[in-house]
């Protein structure tokens, strides 16, 4: 049951699978290839601040998904079939997460390589970016789970999801980019616990969210 629920949910929100969630990747490219015509072809600048850009943008671009990664399945009964079947409603937010993860965490990372040749990051740089984007990505995927089941059952629930979004994921953001301007990979433990803290809290709360809309 378990692996067959994962493989739905890769179907929905994998971008090469159909599903629609190559939108994330494609803002993520297009603030890249738009930033340096905002400051100018300046490499230095570039170098110094694109870093910090591509942490901003994987932040804005995980909040895309938010409207679509539960709501539609509440308004379906899906959840509540599940339920029937046996499973908790904190083993399918789980099983929602990692695909939820899988869907955009990995081609961010790998979308980073050719973001990087566009802002002038160097290899030391790219390095310390790509650990920070794999241990901080799985933290802004729970998050956005947590958010996402939170205002699933309210009308204003999308415009809502973006505005608790961003304050949320600023730990992250701000060790993340911050290893980058100091050049300190211990900075990036402290990304990795905040996001292995939420990824441990993100099921059982979004799980409780699902079982109030239910009750609404």
């Amino acid at each position: 049951m378990i692996g067959t629920l994962l493989k739905r949910d890769l179907a929905k929100f994998f971008p090469f699978a159909g599903g629609g969630a190559s939108l994330p990747v494609m803002f993520f490219i297009a603030v890249a290839m738009l930033y340096p015509f905002a400051v100018g072809p300046d490499v230095n600048i570039l170098s110094r601040t694109g870093g910090g850009v591509v942490w901003i943008a994987a932040l804005l671009a995980a909040i895309l998904p938010l409207e679509k990664l539960v709501a539609s399945d509440i308004e379906l009964g899906f959840f509540d079939q599940l339920r029937l079947r046996g499973l908790t409603e904190e083993m399918m937010m789980a099983v929602r997460l990692i695909a939820h993860w899988l869907s955009f965490g990995p081609p961010l990372i790998l979308a980073t390589f050719p973001t990087a040749a566009l802002l002038a990051i160097d290899g030391p740089t790219l390095h310390l970016l790509l650990l920070g984007l794999l241990a901080g990505t799985p933290g802004l995927a729970a998050i956005g789970l947590m958010i996402a089941a939170l205002t699933a059952s309210l009308r204003a629930g999308a415009a809502l999801s973006g505005l608790l979004m961003v304050p949320l994921a600023l730990p992250i953001l701000i060790f993340g980019a911050g290893a980058l301007a100091r050049q300190d990979g211990a900075s990036l433990g402290f990304v990795a616990a905040i996001s292995l803290g939420l990824v441990a809290m993100a099921p059982f709360a979004a799980g409780a969210a699902i079982k109030a809309a239910r009750e609404v």
